[in-house]
């Protein structure tokens, strides 16, 4: 039988002018982006997860 995988999830606030910088940093780290979504004031909103270990 296999294990479950379990996860783990971040919400990560973007800067609109450094978003793949954030993005690679948190991608370098083992998290997976599931969505961005803008936010009514216009912030942007990464959701991310990963594997539990």
């Amino acid at each position: 039988m296999t294990e479950k995988t379990t996860w783990e999830y971040a919400t990560v606030p973007l800067i609109v002018h450094a978003t793949k910088q954030i993005l690679d940093q948190w991608g370098s780290d083992g998290w997976e982006l599931v969505q961005v979504l803008v936010m009514p004031e216009g912030n942007l909103v990464a959701y991310l997860k990963r594997p539990k270990a």
